[in-house]
This record gives C-alpha cells, sequence and structure tokens, in this order.
C-alpha cells in the first residue's frame, strides 16, 4: 500500500554514504524534509538529479529543510557518487528495498527500473507532496517550492 498525501511517515533506518547509521527520526517530525527515491548512481538522468539538488541545496537549508536521496545502491557507490558531485546531503542505501517498499515506491518503466519519486514531508512528518516522474530534474523545483509554502 503506497503512502499517500496527508499520512505519516513510517520509521526507518538505513546506512549512509559513510557507513553510519541513519534512523529517520533524527529528521522527519523535526524539520521539513524532501526525501527523492532515485533508480541508480551515475546514470545520466540521476546524476543530473542530484546536482540538482546539490545546487539549491542551500535554498533548502535556508528554509530549514533537510533533502535525503534514497536509492538501492552500496554504500560503496554512494559514497563515490557523492565524492564526485560533491553532493552535500544524505544519500542512503537501500539495497534490500525495505524503505521503497515502505513507501510504496513502484518500479518505473515496465517495471524495468526502479520508480524515481519525491516526498516533501512538512516538520510534524507528515506528507505535503507526492511527485512522480521520469523527468529527473522536474522534481526539484516542485519540491522547493512545496517546501516554501509550508514554511513561509
Amino acid at each position: 500500500m503506497a503512502l499517500k498525501v496527508g499520512d505519516k511517515v513510517p520509521v526507518f533506518s538505513a546506512k549512509d554514504s559513510n557507513e553510519n547509521d541513519f534512523n529517520s527520526t533524527s529528521v522527519v517530525g523535526i524539520k521539513p524534509v524532501v526525501i527523492y527515491f532515485y533508480p541508480k548512481d551515475n546514470t545520466p538522468g540521476c546524476s543530473a538529479q542530484a546536482c540538482s539538488f546539490r545546487d539549491q541545496y542551500e535554498d533548502f537549508k535556508d528554509l530549514g529543510a533537510e533533502v535525503l536521496g534514497i536509492s538501492s545502491d552500496s554504500i560503496a557507490s554512494h559514497k563515490k557518487f557523492a565524492k564526485q558531485y560533491k553532493l552535500p546531503f544524505i544519500l542512503l542505501s537501500d539495497n534490500d528495498k525495505k524503505i521503497r517498499n515502505l513507501f510504496g515506491v513502484k518500479p518505473g518503466l515496465f517495471g524495468l527500473i526502479p520508480g524515481r519519486v519525491t516526498y516533501v514531508v512538512d516538520k510534524e512528518g507528515v506528507i505535503q507532496m507526492i511527485f512522480d516522474s521520469v523527468m529527473a530534474t522536474s522534481h526539484i523545483p516542485r519540491a522547493l517550492e512545496k517546501v516554501k509554502k509550508i514554511v513561509l
């Protein structure tokens, strides 16, 4: 069952790109959070999406929001991806797809690749927007616009 607007984000945990244990309660329910699921590190669309979030990261931070990128890639892959593109936000390794399944993110492209879905969550931990699109860079302006609406 997929999460929808108005649902509370369930608690989840994973390893980040620095091999640290990350628990969603460290940010969800405390500040606005943009959680974006993407198919794969170092692919053209995913690299463009990550770089767009990187380039706008200060705008999200200025609004008090955090950005989390989640894919099923390994910690080592995330570490390399984050270093290569100088990504300042948290990347989480969901190699068993537990978080993806918890959110109900459906595969894209006839089930051949993992879905690309962005969630904007308010500081109470409630989902305010879900954007599901293969257009990688279109997620960032929509997420930023929604964060602005919920904090200003």
